[in-house]
């Protein structure tokens, strides 16, 4: 297993961005052991909170190895 960072990142809508909103976090940075950069993703995803599921489109997952 090794040691990764994550963050989950919501992006605004091209509307959203014309009225001045920007990018917020939704996931605070979190450190999790998986065997792959892959499986650190698979966590930061099963962690996303349930009222952001319907902006999957506009999620971004950031991950980062130690």
């Amino acid at each position: 297993m090794k040691l990764f960072q994550y963050g989950v990142i919501l992006h605004p809508t091209e509307d959203e961005k014309k009225a001045g909103k920007s990018s917020v976090l939704v996931l605070g940075i979190a450190t999790v052991l998986a065997p792959d950069q892959n499986g650190a993703v698979m966590q930061a995803a099963r962690a996303i909170p349930e009222e952001h599921m319907d902006k999957l489109d506009r999620l971004e997952i950031a991950v980062r190895p130690f």
